[in-house]
């Protein structure tokens, strides 16, 4: 019921204007709020032509454009210390999924039974449904389960595009014109021109109609657009390589055909970020954009590199040093300060206890969850401290890859590998390249964090080894 006060100074248009306003006010404030994930593919820090740090000029590609990647900073947040879980793409999205760190799903040493546990873990879609029933959820783009087909249905989607993986959006080998996968051949199967590289066009489309029908329904949705782009194979618009041919290159990337792929995928961004604004519900859904991993530290095309792909942080993609792990991350929508920035180190486990909270979900988070509410970050200019059950910012590796892990604290980061049982200590706030290593002066700090990053492991039941399975 409305209710309607005798203002005596109102005439009636103006009281109706007021019941207006207060009607439409309310029900935006009871209303759930959107949220829209935009998980990019093997893109640097430094691969968009923003600055991911706006305090640092290096911070930010010296040839690729993406318009509409700056516009989604411009009117967010940026985490400049922004993670992604894994420096590789699979345990990634499982861990933003679950946010739980990949010691304790991909790299456990329980090998025959870590799938069929993983499967009853808490995810993002299932603790949505207990926030409010309401939420539709979706995923679409690449899903990559790879060790263990299980579906994102099983895990709590509504819809899906199923078991896609990097092959489906052209990978290590990719498809010809009719659609049919073709080997990886050196200049013949690519770079290669498509009405539809990476499939970008496609996913935004589809991507876009959910959006439209929920909204049109007034259901609150999630969804996960996870893009194959710029992951190897390099395929482009016809628009965008005839671009990229006629721009002056830069030193750090000098690549027109990667260049291309990269502004298409931005284009297909803008095209979603369109939508949203178009359907008039920017103002109630919160959009994260982020890497999966690192970018690669070389293409088997372009010139030979002046200074490295993603200077100024050393590495990249399956590495543990920044390079591989730090990401281009922005988070805007209700409440986040637009063209602000973050120096809090976040990463994308915090997705899943983040949204749960900002979807009014009361309940008690699982304990064993590693990710942490950033609400306070978001709402706050930025300023403030993660809660998460473990102050460190844990990432380990082993099994199918080289046994390596990472441990941040504050501004300190220690670096192992177990092979070699080798560590290596880095300031990030005075070494972003991670070029001076503090072990023999600070050995203290390296055997605190080292006890606390083999206790953590310990405790998950982490693999430690490289073994084939």
């Amino acid at each position: 019921m409305i209710e309607v006060k005798p203002y005596l100074n109102l005439g009636f248009s103006s009281i109706l204007l007021f019941i207006t306003i207060n009607c439409f006010g309310q029900k935006n404030l009871n209303k759930k709020p959107n949220f829209i994930v935009i998980l990019t593919d093997d893109q640097s820090w430094v691969g968009t032509s923003f600055l991911a740090d706006p305090g640092d000029q290096r911070s930010k590609s010296d040839y690729y454009q993406t318009p509409n990647m700056e516009r989604m900073a411009n009117k967010g947040m940026r985490m400049t210390n922004g993670y992604a879980p894994a420096p590789f793409c699979s345990p990634t999205r499982k861990s933003i999924l679950t946010g739980l760190t990949p010691a304790k799903h991909e790299y456990q040493k329980d090998r025959n039974n870590w799938t069929t546990v993983f499967r009853k873990r808490m995810t993002i879609p299932k603790i949505l449904k207990l926030a409010d029933s309401n939420y539709v959820t979706a995923h679409f783009g690449k899903w990559d389960a790879r060790y263990d087909q299980f579906t994102p249905e099983e895990m709590g989607y509504d819809f899906s595009d199923g078991l896609t993986g990097n092959n489906t959006g052209g990978g290590k080998s990719t498809l010809d014109v009719n659609g049919r996968e073709t080997s990886f051949k050196m200049g013949d199967a690519w770079p290669k021109t498509y009405d539809d590289p990476k499939l970008i066009f496609s996913l935004t489309q589809r991507s876009n109609d959910f959006i439209e029908e929920q909204t049109k329904k007034n259901k609150p949705f999630f969804i996960q657009i996870s893009h194959y782009a710029v992951h190897l194979a390099i395929t482009y618009s016809k628009k965008n390589i005839t671009k990229y041919n006629k721009i002056e290159k830069g030193k750090k990337h000098a690549t027109p055909e990667f260049a291309a792929m990269t502004e298409d995928m931005d284009e297909g961004i803008g095209i979603l970020l369109d939508k949203v604004y178009s359907l008039g519900i920017a103002d109630n859904t919160y959009i994260i954009f982020l890497s999966d991993n690192g970018g690669r530290t070389s293409i088997p095309i372009g010139p030979e590199q002046k200074i490295a792909r993603n200077f100024p942080l050393r590495g990249g993609k399956g590495s543990m040093y920044e390079g591989g792990l730090r990401v281009p991350f922005v988070i805007s929508g209700p409440g986040v300060s637009k063209n602000s920035y973050s120096d809090v180190p976040v990463t994308g486990l915090d997705i899943l206890p983040t949204v749960a909270r900002l979807a009014g979900y009361q309940g008690l988070l699982p304990n064993i969850l590693d990710g942490g509410n950033i609400q306070t970050i978001i709402h706050n200019n930025g300023k403030g401290k993660v809660e998460r059950n473990s102050p460190y910012l844990i990432f380990h590796q082993a099994a199918n890859r080289k046994p390596i892990s990472a441990i941040r604290f504050g501004d300190y980061k220690l670096v192992k590998d177990w092979r070699y049982n080798k560590l290596e200590l880095f300031d990030l706030s005075r070494d972003l390249e991670e070029k001076v290593d503090l072990s023999k002066k600070m050995p203290d700090l390296v055997k605190k964090l080292d006890k606390a990053l083999i206790k953590f492991l310990e405790d998950s039941d982490a693999e430690t080894k490289q073994i084939k399975t």
